[in-house]
């Protein structure tokens, strides 16, 4: 974990209301692994000094982007953001995705600006499988063209229909999870393993299904963080252990965990 105080290189909108920051970063873009995030101290807040955490879509040696949309007083008072602006940032944070099993096919999940956490995990994976996307329309259905340069197969899902499988992306899932032979046990969906980001309702929905069925699924779990570092307790959910169950902090301890590890509430 590092602190850099650097600058804006490029700031622009992506699609729809969803907004790429690119900042210079070239002591915490070679650290990063898929699945952590950074925390950025936004200018321009007054009293609102508490930095806001974003997963990382992008890293480099030369700097780290974050995709996002404009929701509230923090990521609105970002839009103004030009090059050369001063920003500070502190990164990478958390514990990410693990690497791929052996033997294993990866399936990757999506809801909303989710997918943004897994584009490098897409990229270093050493085998190109699935991607899940869903969204509520077509415009918020993002980075297809992306992963597909990468290798892998994206199968969207909308609310309205309006592409893919009109439906949650499970609508999308399900089917094709049936067709490995689900229902059976098989050999096939045993191998899975999933990587999800997205809201809470999806990665229960997610995790359900890898308990259920016998695969691997690993969760980057939505929390409001405060600090980042773990030592406010902001962020705590419940996880299993031996004994019974733990408090666990999804910015230090997560915000990845295996779908087993979680103690939904």
């Amino acid at each position: 974990m590092k602190q850099e105080k650097t600058t804006v290189v490029e700031h622009h909108n992506f699609q729809g209301d969803y907004r790429i920051l690119r900042m210079a970063a070239p002591e915490i873009g070679p650290l990063v692994k898929p699945g952590q995030f950074l925390h950025l101290l936004i200018p321009h807040l007054g009293d609102r000094i508490l930095r806001r955490p974003f997963s990382i879509y992008k890293a480099d040696t030369g700097g780290v982007s974050i995709l996002y949309k404009p929701v509230g007083r923090g990521t609105e008072s970002m839009i103004p953001l030009r090059p050369g602006d001063a920003v500070d940032i502190i990164g990478p944070l958390g514990n990410g995705f693990p690497a791929l099993g052996n033997n294993k096919l990866p399936v990757l999940v999506a809801g909303g600006y989710g997918n943004a956490a897994l584009y490098l995990k897409a990229k270093e994976s050493p085998v190109k499988g699935v991607a899940f996307f869903g969204g509520r329309t077509a415009e918020d259905i993002l980075c297809i063209e992306e992963f597909q340069v990468l290798g892998w197969d994206v199968r969207p899902a909308t609310d309205d229909g309006s592409l893919g499988t009109k439906g949650l992306v499970t609508a999308a899932f399900d089917p094709w999870m049936q067709e490995l032979g689900a229902g059976s046990g098989a050999q096939g969906v045993e191998k899975l393993e999933l990587f999800v980001c997205g809201p809470n309702p999806m990665l229960k929905a997610m995790g359900d299904r890898a308990i259920k069925h016998g695969f691997t699924a690993w969760l980057s779990m939505d929390k409001n963080m405060a600090c980042g570092v773990g030592a406010c307790l902001t962020c705590v959910i419940k996880r299993r252990t031996t004994n019974g169950w733990e408090w666990a902090r999804c910015c230090k301890d997560g915000p990845v965990f295996e779908s087993r590890e979680i103690i939904w509430e």
